[in-house]
């Protein structure tokens, strides 16, 4: 049997254009550490570079997405505002560039404190089992959101949304996290990473140069407004009207078939 080690590792899966990337290390709630961080990093980075992956899955092992962040082993971290995450890596958190176009799609069950819920919104679409429990706790440890909690949360639910729980860090449930606009769907218990397979697969068939567009062209408009982003989205559609892809996708729906996408 393979050793564990005691700062939990992310478990990397290829299956098929699907990229699985698994938070383990649930003898501590999976409780994130600098190893995860770093792994995270490498998958999501090997997601970005590899030609034959189209989407991440993101999922947790055992009954809970995260605790949070590991104190102790990430203060040293958080004092110096070392990055979490080593530079050349993409960033899980999309705090910085490079930015990832390939959709990363997420699946959170049990406790999922502070670091869960921001690497959930920076995923692109979320299943949450109806066990979740959220928290951005933060400020009940003299701290407050590190990792884009705090302004995502306002892009996903509005200014008194987000500070009614972010000011008091308590505690809701997955009902409140889909009212507010965190999740997408609330499924049973158990089949949170099922159901988020079936959706990435989905996704996963479809144009994946179109598809990563559709990302970068969204991100550039929360970023710099939408006429920055109707600019981009002229040039480049040119550009995707000349791929193989794009002539496939005229092709079967001329013959009234599925398309069969190869990413070029």
């Amino acid at each position: 049997m393979t050793e564990r080690h005691p700062e939990g590792q992310i478990v990397v899966e290829q299956r098929g254009p699907v990229l699985l990337m698994g938070v383990d290390r649930v003898e501590k709630r999976n409780g994130f550490t600098p190893r995860m961080f770093r792994e995270l990093g490498e998958a999501y980075t090997r997601l970005e570079n590899s030609p034959d992956l189209f989407v991440g899955l993101l999922y947790a092992k055992g009954d809970h997405f995260s605790g949070g962040v590991d104190l102790p082993l990430m203060a040293e971290y958080r004092k110096s505002g070392t990055p979490y995450v080593p530079l050349q890596l993409v960033d899980p958190g999309q705090l910085r560039e490079p930015f990832r176009k390939k959709p990363v799609i997420a699946a959170m069950q049990g406790i999922c404190f502070t670091i869960a819920i921001e690497l959930m919104l920076a995923a692109d679409v979320v299943f949450a089992a109806d066990n979740c429990r959220f928290s951005q706790m933060e400020v009940k440890r003299g701290i407050m959101p590190g990792y884009g909690g705090s302004f995502r949360f306002i892009e996903r639910a509005g200014w008194g949304n987000a500070m009614k729980w972010l000011l008091t860090g308590d505690e809701f449930d997955s009902a409140e996290a889909y009212r507010l606009g965190l999740v997408q769907e609330v499924v049973p218990a158990g089949t949170q990473f099922e159901r988020a397979l079936a959706y990435a697969q989905r996704v996963a068939e479809q144009a994946p140069l179109a598809v990563q567009a559709t990302i970068e062209n969204a991100r550039l408009a929360l970023g710099q407004g939408w006429m920055h982003a109707a600019t981009h989205a002229t040039a480049k559609n040119t550009f995707l009207y000349g791929t193989e892809d794009a002539a496939e996708g005229r092709k079967s729906f001329a013959d009234k078939r599925a398309a069969k996408f190869v990413g070029r």
